[in-house]
């Protein structure tokens, strides 16, 4: 079974105030968005394998230890962007691929409409971005379109998730781990996370 792990650190819980706030403007809930993916990232990456490499400092040759496998950020389109900046700082030899997927109001069952990834992406570890694992629909067919791909070295990253999101990735994909901000207590009628964030895309990028 994957393991979720749900990140307990004071500057992940002072940023994660403002993106709660409704009060909160564009601006700086962007840009908490993305210091939070930054932060997150430490605890992604801390089982990576590495590979030695000899190099010369200046004083004398060493062994050295880089990533062993390339890594690729997937976002969710279009919330999923809001994250990739604060992760790619922190890993800038990252390569970026893209799932373009939104929700049916009504069925709340993830409709595809665009998706690209780098040729490597089969011996690559690949972090599926998406701030709220609600559903877990849209999570749970991106992750089907990588595996297709041939992706196998899969992670899930997002800000919010609740337990019935968490239990349907468990499920359909227990071989792919989980990393959250935090973990709420539910889903609302209209399968929105409570008490959640809002519309994470809507508060990113200034529309209703």
């Amino acid at each position: 079974m994957n393991k979720v792990v749900i990140l307990n650190h004071p500057l992940i819980d002072h940023k994660m105030a403002k993106i709660r706030d409704k009060r909160t403007g564009t601006k700086e809930f962007r840009e908490s968005v993305s210091e939070v993916g930054g932060l997150i990232t430490y605890e992604i990456t801390r089982d990576f394998k590495t590979k030695p490499k000899t190099i010369e400092t200046p004083i004398c040759e060493m062994i050295v230890h880089e990533l062993e496998k390339q890594v690729v950020i997937v976002p969710i389109l279009r919330a999923g962007l809001g994250m990739v900046d604060g992760i790619h700082n922190i890993i800038p030899t990252a390569k970026i691929g893209h799932i373009g997927l939104y929700r049916d109001e009504e069925t709340l069952q993830p409709q595809v409409y665009y998706s690209k990834f780098p040729k490597d992406i089969k011996d690559s570890v690949v972090l599926v971005v998406d701030p709220m694992l609600a559903t877990a629909g849209s999570a749970c067919k991106a992750i089907d379109i990588l595996k297709e791909h041939g992706a196998t070295d899969i992670r899930y990253v997002g800000l919010v998730g609740c337990p019935e999101g968490i239990d349907r990735l468990q499920k359909e994909h227990p071989n792919v781990s989980i990393y959250l901000a935090a973990l709420d207590t539910h889903l609302d009628e209209n399968g929105y996370i409570v008490p959640g964030l809002g519309d994470c895309g809507d508060r990113l990028f200034g529309t209703k």
